[in-house]
């Protein structure tokens, strides 16, 4: 079974960003975690558009 979303970027020591790409719709999400509290959001261009990547996407590891 196909993961629905992986993560292409993971970078950071005490706090952890990283990126996850839907390998459906392409459509990029930031994550960002820091201590017990975190955020996930759609990455957004300059236009304010979603950034989506094109399928089929790499995992990182």
């Amino acid at each position: 079974m196909e993961k629905r979303f992986v993560r292409t970027l993971s970078q950071g020591v005490f706090g952890t960003t990283e990126i996850w790409v839907d390998t459906q719709t392409g459509v990029n999400y930031l994550f960002h975690q820091s201590g017990y509290a975190g955020g996930l959001t759609v990455l957004l261009d300059r236009e304010g558009k979603p950034v989506i990547s094109p399928l089929p996407v790499q995992e990182t590891r």
